[in-house]
């Protein structure tokens, strides 16, 4: 089990005074400049020229300026922009504007993990990743309660890395659900394994796969979308209040026996022969590796898979089928 820490174990006085920069005001990096700022703390914005969310950043209220501009003003330097554009931005941005004794901040791993980033020895390098969307980050913060989040140290230069990451995490309000210990490694692995094969990859095949098999032995689509797709928000409804076993619990009996006996027949040895697969892909770097090389050759790759994307038949029946539920909340 790894240590836990909570509110009483970070102190805030430790960023008191200084200055925070939020590097990106996506939905992550605004929830956390907003709640830091909340918590009274001294924050800034830095941003590419140009950049789409600038103007939002200073209605927020926030001092908006270019990167390094925000990286020369820190104490504490928050890298929040896409994984893909980190390293390039290091090199031209951050790393020439890097002073001894600041902390240059992450809320994933991958590119120091991965050494897109490698830092001086004279900074600290501490991560603070909290383990929901920014929306909720937020959300919760201003409800009073707060998102677990993890924390790792990869570089201790001023002997306090620690103690300023959990102060770090009080600020966005993560300390009050609680700060589990880990490693730059161990998040960085597991949150790409998840992903895909799990949250992404393997839930969207599967749904794709269960929706042609029903429409290929001859049910009308919209049965389909309904069966695999719509319903699933109940199913992770249940497991996220409850874990699988207060998901079983929550279904009729049926429902039960047909998932626990049918279940393992779907994800059989040969499917997890192939997640042992890819989770030696992910430790190696060879997907790192193909990601940074996708991102250089400015995305071939992904711009043919998202077009394969939407050109399956379940993307039309759902559109068709959610224009008709206006309750529902598309993506933002």
């Amino acid at each position: 089990m790894p240590r836990i820490y909570y509110d009483q174990d970070a102190d805030l006085a430790r960023l008191q005074g200084k200055t925070i920069a939020i590097l990106g005001y996506g939905i992550q990096g605004s929830a956390q400049a907003c709640n830091l700022r909340d918590s009274g703390l001294n924050v800034r914005v830095g941003l590419h020229e140009g950049a789409r969310r600038w103007k939002q950043a200073e209605a927020d209220g926030f001092a908006v300026g270019p990167v390094a501009d925000a990286v020369r003003a820190a104490d504490y330097v928050q890298v929040l922009i896409p994984d893909e554009r980190q390293g390039d931005t290091y090199a031209q941005q951050i790393a020439p504007n890097l002073r001894a004794g600041q902390v240059l901040g992450f809320s994933h791993g991958f590119a120091i993990h991965f050494r897109q980033i490698t830092p001086p020895p004279d900074v600290d390098v501490v991560m603070i990743a909290p383990k929901a969307p920014g929306a909720t980050v937020r959300g919760l913060y201003l409800n009073g309660q707060g998102v677990p989040a993890l924390i790792a140290v990869h570089q201790n230069a001023s002997g306090r890395a620690q103690e300023l990451g959990l102060a770090y995490g009080k600020g966005i309000g993560c300390a009050r659900a609680g700060i589990f210990e880990t490693s730059f490694k161990e998040e960085t692995e597991t949150d790409l394994f998840g992903e895909q094969n799990v949250l992404c990859g393997g839930v969207a095949e599967l749904i794709k796969a269960g929706f042609d098999t029903l429409v290929e032995a001859g049910y009308a689509p919209e049965m389909a979308y309904f069966e695999c797709c719509h319903e699933l928000k109940l199913i992770v409804d249940l497991i996220y209040a409850g874990g699988l076993e207060g998901m079983y619990q929550g279904v009729s009996n049926t429902a039960e026996f047909g998932g626990l006996t049918v279940g393992p027949r779907v994800v059989d040895d040969h499917v997890r022969a192939r997640l042992r697969e890819n989770l030696r892909r992910v430790q190696s770097g060879e997907f790192a590796r193909d990601w940074v090389l996708e991102n250089r050759a400015n995305w071939p790759v992904m711009a043919s898979l998202r077009a394969q994307e939407q050109a399956h038949p379940m993307a039309e029946v759902g559109q068709r089928l959610r224009a008709m539920m206006p309750w529902l909340k598309g993506p933002r």
